[in-house]
């Protein structure tokens, strides 16, 4: 069989390895067979891009095979490209799939993004109207830099599919296909570019924490239970004179299973609070458009403001799902423990208790936002086990507690405890823990006497 010619030497493209002209042939014959054939096939060698996207890629290996993932900010995807793809809300995705095992996989485009954009519509959205030559080389060389299957056995391939944006964090499935075989793998990744609160948490730190002096890993469940209902009710103002929003949330997990949860469920980073994310949420309210990593005012636990701040967008800047979480010094079983508060957000007001002299406003059943995460995140497939404990105190609906900006709220006083796993769990295999009644508040509303 003739050899290809060399590939082009650009980023993210992959080029020849040595395979036998027996082994070629029959991944020629896959590829015709699969309809897709329509040009030169190229074939990786072991090298890798000194590229800053490539040197921050997650990987992971499942049976004989390696995938190397990352997502591309909005300045290197211009500059790879040679076009501003993020103006047209598209993100590339670099992926290299090692393969040593013995049959050619197919990765699934679909599975990253079931509205992924073929090389050729991308070319199409970035070409000047009216310019053929214009858009000719773009589809060349957006093809060039495009990842080709199939991925062949003792083969290496790298390349870009081309995904709809996410700022901040991303999460990746790459599904991989052979006949009667299949490679699945999920990474949360970061994306550069987005000033988020979590660059100075310890969100995405994988060491050991257990070895962190003051950690204290919990096995029994009655002693952690214990730990819970002894956090203080609510957070506070940055000198701890005053109480806010009610610390009804406690989230047991790290980036693999926990945050990939958040992130699958569709909930976003928020942005710091600096002039362009300002002036963003101000042309956000002006247009009643979604910016869905609005920034979040600071509130404080542990001395500190929140280490996250998460939100799920809904119609408009003025309506959300927001949470905030906080790194305690608990570990449960090994996992790392955040100690949150969750609201939701249902219109805008003007206040003198914020700097920006505007705040959102909080639906006053703070229960309610509670048990919508769980609902949500009952459909992330990483929800393991779900309870509830005292702490936080109940306040009625004729008396209702204030937060730090006069918004009232009730509650039947209990916080949600969600527990994550990195296996995949079905809604009939979520566990509930046999602490506080379900009944107890975060199936029902606070009484008008405030007693569960």
């Amino acid at each position: 069989m003739t050899q290809p010619p060399e590939c082009p030497e650009i980023p993210g493209r992959f080029r020849r390895s040595s395979l036998s002209s027996a082994v070629a042939r029959l991944i020629v014959i896959a590829v015709v067979a699969a309809g897709s054939f329509g040009g030169t096939i190229c074939f990786a060698q072991d090298s890798r891009s000194d590229a800053a996207y490539v040197a921050r890629a997650r990987s992971g290996t499942m049976g004989e095979v390696r995938v190397s993932t990352a997502a591309l900010s909005a300045d290197e995807s211009a500059a790879v490209y040679g076009s501003p793809l993020a103006d047209k809300l598209i993100q590339p995705i670099w992926i290299e799939v090692e393969n040593k095992e013995d049959v050619p996989y197919w990765l699934m485009f679909a599975g990253l993004d079931p509205n992924f954009f073929p090389a050729s519509e991308a070319a199409e959205a970035m070409a000047p109207q009216g310019s053929a030559r214009k858009l000719e080389e773009l589809n060349r060389r957006f093809s060039e830099l495009a990842f080709v299957n199939p991925v062949p056995p003792g083969g290496t391939v790298s390349g870009f599919v081309l995904t709809n944006l996410h700022e901040g964090v991303k999460l990746l499935q790459i599904d991989l296909f052979a006949d009667r075989r299949s490679r699945s793998f999920s990474f949360t990744v970061l994306v550069p570019g987005l000033r988020t609160d979590y660059k100075k948490s310890r969100v995405f730190d994988r060491g050991n924490v257990a070895d962190d002096p003051g950690v204290v890993n919990f096995t029994s469940d009655t002693e952690f239970r214990a730990a819970l209902e002894a956090l203080p009710c609510c957070a506070t103002s940055k000198d701890g004179s005053r109480n806010g929003d009610p610390l009804n949330l406690v989230i047991i997990g790290g980036i693999d299973d926990a945050f990939a949860s958040l992130v699958r469920r569709g909930w976003s980073p928020t942005e710091v609070t600096w002039k362009g994310s300002v002036m963003r949420t101000m042309k956000s309210a002006l247009s009643r458009e979604r910016y869905p990593y609005a920034p979040i005012s600071n509130l404080y636990l542990f001395g500190r403001p929140q280490d996250v701040a998460l939100q799920k967008a809904r119609d408009s800047i003025h309506q959300r799902n927001h949470l905030r979480l906080w790194r305690s010094s608990m570990l449960y079983h090994g996992k790392p423990v955040w100690v949150g508060q969750i609201s939701r957000d249902i219109g805008s007001r003007l206040t003198i208790h914020s700097p920006t002299l505007t705040t959102h406003k909080i639906d006053p059943d703070v229960d309610e936002a509670a048990r919508a995460l769980f609902e949500d995140l009952a459909y992330s497939q990483g929800l393991r086990a779900i309870g509830l404990v005292k702490g936080v105190g109940a306040a009625s609906k004729s008396a209702p507690r204030e937060n730090l900006t006069t918004d009232p709220y009730y509650t039947a006083g209990m916080r949600s405890v969600l527990l994550f796993d990195s296996a995949p769990t079905s809604l009939t295999q979520i566990k509930a823990l046999p602490w506080e009644p379900f009944e107890r508040g975060f199936l029902k509303q606070a009484t008008e006497t405030g007693e569960p």
